[in-house]
């Protein structure tokens, strides 16, 4: 069975005995964290975070920060 939508994954998700559905929420976590890694990590490489940390690093030069 192949689902091409989102309505007929949702639906297909109501419909998951709760072991199945623990087992989606699990496997989806640790891909969504993988995804967001590999975003991150292609954000750094093409120095989009850059002005950030430059500002980053120039408020806790001045003294700028507050510790959490």
């Amino acid at each position: 069975m192949i689902l091409t939508s989102v309505e007929e994954i949702k639906t297909a998700i109501t419909h998951l005995p709760d072991e199945k559905l623990r087992e989606l929420r699990a496997w989806y976590e640790h891909w969504d964290a993988q995804q967001w890694d590999a975003d991150l990590e292609a954000d750094v490489a093409a120095g989009r975070l850059d002005d950030l940390a430059d500002a980053a690093i120039r408020a806790f030069q001045k003294g700028q920060v507050t510790e959490l």
